[in-house]
């Protein structure tokens, strides 16, 4: 398709071992990287890029915090939570991570999740009833499980899911926790795989801070029926994109990306076109 619309060579693919991917990156005909991964390898590339003096864009890990205000669609928002945490078996950058609830509709929300995640089917990935199958790798699960054994001994609370799934495979089940607070682990680094950590928080500006205390900062999502409010916690938001009343997802019209341990530079839409190009300035008398 692409020799087709673009000619020949346009889009090449090729299989390498680790031990090529710093040759490829120093070869005088890359002229920029673009690369989509973990923060360790991440800064690997980008250090290379750079010794290079060549563009890097880095799209890194992401814990991405999803806020539920306390006038928000509470059915709505614990659906969507349920849909964004827990796609492709929690394994994606762009997914809420941290959810972040206000007291007053807590309750609801909690229950509602609960729930959704406990109605999850968990099965073959080859049926197409499955929505949750196993996880890529065993290492994947053992951190996961490790991270998840850390959070309850540090006062987090089981509230579904958790148990071990010894079935072959790297299988880990729909699993939700309440943290007692932001420095919980589940909130300090990165949860790859389908688990779900609450947080219960008194007002805008709890919640806006619970969200910024992460290294990362891919994504976010709010939810509230007032626009200026969603305006508000957007703008205070250290986070490379917010969507409001709807998860977190990349579509290709607008740009994606991160700032702090989630990279930088931009993906898609116009700005990520033009990363990958060389903005000249031309003057004349």
């Amino acid at each position: 398709m692409f020799d087709e619309a673009f000619g020949e060579g346009t889009l090449t693919s090729v299989l390498l071992p680790p031990s090529r991917i710093g040759p490829l990156i120093d070869d005088p005909r890359v002229a920029a990287v673009a690369f989509t991964g973990s923060n360790k390898v991440g800064a690997l590339v980008g250090a290379r890029a750079g010794a290079a003096v060549k563009k890097a864009v880095l799209e890194l890990g992401g814990s991405d915090p999803f806020l539920v205000l306390s006038d928000a669609d509470v059915p709505a928002a614990a659906a969507a939570a349920v849909r964004s945490r827990f796609l492709n078996t929690g394994q994606s950058c762009i997914a809420a991570k941290r959810l972040i609830v206000h007291q007053d509709v807590a309750d609801e929300f909690v229950d509602a999740v609960v729930d959704g995640a406990r109605r999850l089917v968990v099965g073959d990935p080859a049926d197409e009833r499955t929505e949750i199958g196993p996880m890529a790798r065993a290492d994947l699960r053992d951190e996961l499980r490790h991270q998840l054994s850390t959070a309850l001994a540090g006062g987090a609370r089981l509230l579904t899911g958790g148990h071990p799934d010894e079935r072959p495979g790297a299988w880990f089940p729909p699993t939700v926790i309440e943290v007692p607070d932001a420095d919980d682990v589940t909130f300090r680094e990165e949860t790859f795989g389908p688990l779900g950590a609450i947080l219960r928080v008194r007002t805008d500006a709890e919640a806006v801070a619970a969200a910024n205390a992460s290294r990362y900062g891919l994504s976010s999502s709010v939810w509230t029926a007032d626009p200026g409010r969603a305006a508000d916690v957007a703008a205070r938001l250290a986070v490379g994109s917010v969507f409001v009343n709807r998860i977190s997802e990349s579509d290709p019209r607008l740009p994606v990306g991160g700032v702090k341990a989630s990279g930088h530079g931009r993906e898609l839409g116009t700005a990520g076109a033009l990363e990958f190009a060389n903005l000249r300035t031309i003057r004349a008398a």
